[in-house]
């Protein structure tokens, strides 16, 4: 990397991006031996049930899993490329692999600990509560897929090629969004593309939890449920 990339950076320099790398590491570790040691003993002790035990086990695995990804991500920046010319930088795919991973192992965790510490709402199944929560689920889905689409504009620098909005440079639809041979590769391999891609996500997403909001507001919905979606927009429009 030295040699590819930062002739000029200097010991102070290298120290703290080296500390930055060291301490995720290390909080990484720690957050296996928060999960992992309290689980073997409330296992030990019979305070988990057998439903919960799955979970359990699901979500220790999915720590084990999430450190093992992180590995498999840096190392992809640590292989020599004879055949590239480009500077040294992590695979965007891992680096997607290991966000995605850990977004799941988060939504789990906070799933999981919510369901143990709230009671559970007893609503009447309607038409219009059955729609709401599909489209909240729908909503998830979309968010979670714009959240990996930064993982690719992250592992590309592809937030360095515009920075200009709404328009991309002079333009709505950059001239070279299909630069590449085939047309698939340009989704996770074109830094204009996978930009594009990202803000198109990110509006679609902001559009998607504000029209949530405010189908929420037609249904009766108990105060936690309501909280929840107001949060949500809130968070959106600061995103």
């Amino acid at each position: 990397s030295f040699n590819s990339l930062n002739h000029d950076m200097t010991l102070p320099e290298f120290k703290f991006i080296w500390y930055m790398e060291y301490s995720h590491r290390m909080w990484g570790r720690a957050v296996g031996l928060a999960y992992i040691l309290p689980a073997a003993y409330f296992w030990r002790r019979g305070w988990l049930s057998r439903p919960l035990k799955g979970r359990v086990l699901a979500l220790c695995g999915l720590v084990c899993f999430q450190g093992l990804l992180g590995w498999y991500m840096v190392k992809s920046g640590l292989e020599e490329k004879p055949d590239s010319y480009d500077i040294p930088r992590v695979s965007q795919y891992r680096l997607a692999a290991h966000l995605g991973s850990a977004l799941v192992l988060y939504s789990a965790s906070l799933w999981t600990g919510l369901s143990l510490l709230l009671p559970q709402h007893k609503l009447p199944e309607t038409k219009q509560l059955l729609r709401l929560r599909q489209y909240a689920h729908g909503t998830t889905a979309l968010i979670f897929l714009t959240a990996l689409s930064g993982a690719f504009v992250a592992g590309l620098d592809a937030g360095l090629v515009y920075n200009s909005f709404p328009k991309m440079g002079e333009r709505w639809i950059p001239d070279d969004l299909l630069a590449f041979s085939p047309v698939l590769r340009n989704i996770f391999e074109n830094p204009t593309t996978v930009q594009f891609d990202h803000r198109i996500l990110g509006i679609a997403s902001v559009t998607a939890v504000t029209a949530l909001y405010f189908f929420s507001r037609k249904i009766p919905l108990p105060q936690r449920t309501r909280m929840a979606v107001t949060s949500l927009l809130a968070v959106a429009c600061m995103q």
